[in-house]
């Protein structure tokens, strides 16, 4: 058996948390016999050389931007996507995540046992609340029939969240100011806030889903949770993907009949993303103008999580 050359001129560049740009040289004699390309990150050649850690056993997913003078060749650890190489040098961009997205239901049930672990305590809420941009509000108005339309969540959080790029929603907010019991007049989101009273999205007639649990390099730690009417399409979607919560009992958000009345609660030391699966009508709620600061350094657009955090990462595949 005649031994392939070994890959020479090797850089690694563009490292983020958890991605990395990886290109190499080969001879050309080489390049019509390779059919496959594997990058073992837990091999090392010495102790300070190994800057990355895969611990799955899953295969990476890696994934290749296509350059100039550059042809298509497949990689199994690529697959669905190609894996692209030129005619000397490879380049390609390695994801540190399985190729395998979706977290299953006993993934899921490990974040949420870990967000379990630092809720804290209940508080007493009474509207889900909605921050954006005026103009936001206004569309919504004029060619939306007065409804919030639901729409596709982006892939903020964990990176085998199901709900990322799948699940559509109105995303609405329920945390309440410690010594006020109101919303806070900050937002990361936009000045002006549509507020709503809670039983309108949150009652007997509506599931619970817990869908994740993550942090962006702060002390802040937030958990997503799903609203689905029951027997929605939305509510179809989440019942064979996420865990169904006691909307009476958790840890993070509950609506229970006391005195007759409905009584809502939140969990007071997480962030809680809220997403409603319907439409929302604008009339049965308030739209105004808050008082206080947007903290764009707050915004969880397409967020990444923190690899490293150990409060909220799980052990996929082992």
């Amino acid at each position: 058996m005649e031994l392939l050359s070994t890959p020479h001129s090797i850089e690694v560049n563009n490292i983020t948390c958890d991605s990395f740009r990886i290109s190499w040289t080969m001879e050309n004699s080489d390049l019509e016999r390779v059919t496959h390309y594997f990058i073992d990150l837990n091999k090392k050649e010495n102790k300070n050389s190994n800057k990355f850690k895969h611990r799955s056993p899953e295969p990476l997913a890696v994934r290749a931007q296509r350059g100039q003078g550059q042809t298509a060749s497949r990689c199994p650890c690529s697959q669905p996507g190609p894996f692209l190489c030129g005619a000397r040098h490879c380049d390609c961009l390695v994801s540190l995540a399985t190729e395998d997205r979706d977290y299953a239901k006993e993934h899921l049930a490990q974040l949420q046992e870990k967000a379990e672990q630092i809720a804290g305590r209940m508080l007493r809420f009474s509207v889900f609340y909605r921050n954006h941009h005026k103009e936001y509000f206004q569309h919504a108005r004029t060619h939306c029939g007065n409804m919030l339309q639901p729409y596709l969540k982006d892939n903020s959080g964990s990176h085998g969240s199901p709900t990322s790029g799948m699940l559509h929603g109105v995303f609405f907010s329920c945390n309440t100011e410690f010594n006020t019991g109101q919303p806070p007049q900050d937002s990361p989101y936009g000045r002006w806030r549509f507020q709503i009273p809670a039983q309108r999205l949150f009652n007997p007639s509506t599931n619970l889903y817990f869908a994740d649990f993550y942090c962006m390099y702060t002390a802040y730690h937030y958990a997503i949770l799903v609203l689905a009417p029951k027997g929605s399409l939305g509510d179809r979607f989440c019942r064979d993907r996420l865990p169904l919560l006691d909307i009476a009992c958790n840890k993070f958000l509950t609506c229970s009949v006391e005195d007759g009345e409905l009584v809502f609660r939140h969990a007071q030391d997480l962030i809680l993303e809220v997403i409603y699966t319907e439409p929302v009508d604008l009339s049965l709620g308030t739209l105004g103008e808050i008082s206080g600061h947007q903290l764009m350094s707050l915004s969880t657009a397409d967020a990444k999580k923190d690899p490293s955090c150990k409060t909220c990462n799980i052990s996929v595949g082992r």
